[in-house]
């Protein structure tokens, strides 16, 4: 097995243990917990400019409208007016996909580092050593 060099700055937080390295401590833990709630939340305003953006041009809404209809939409409760416009509605449809792909991904930065620290834990606590 190779060793691997020690991360540094962004990277440390970025990088998960491998199995024969120990469970980082609970304030690196707690800054790659920061990080990734950092990255959901820009991904969810990327998404919600994405809406609001579509919304002010496929159907003329102004920024209020606009912003409800994305941050509805982007939450998964739907439509919150009715839509005018064959363009608005296709964009609506194409949104909604794009907002269930956002959740999805945003979710999984926030929760891949605490399911790696639970199983990294384990695997420690038991204390088998495997190959990487």
């Amino acid at each position: 097995m190779t060793e691997r060099k020690p991360a540094t700055g962004l990277a440390r937080l970025t990088r998960l243990e491998r199995r024969s390295e120990h469970v980082i401590a609970r304030r690196h833990f707690a800054a790659r917990m920061g990080l990734a709630l950092l990255m959901w939340a820009g991904l969810s305003c990327f998404g919600l400019a994405i809406g609001m953006t579509g919304y002010a041009y496929f159907e003329g809404m102004g920024f209020i409208d606009s912003f409800v209809n994305a941050a509805m939409i982007l939450s998964g409760m739907g439509v919150f007016d009715q839509l005018k416009y064959q363009s608005g509605k296709i964009f609506a449809g194409f949104y909604a996909l794009l907002s269930g792909l956002i959740i999805l991904i945003a979710t999984t930065f926030v929760l891949a580092p605490i399911f790696h620290r639970i199983l990294h834990r384990f695997h420690v606590e038991t204390g088998r050593e495997g190959r990487d």
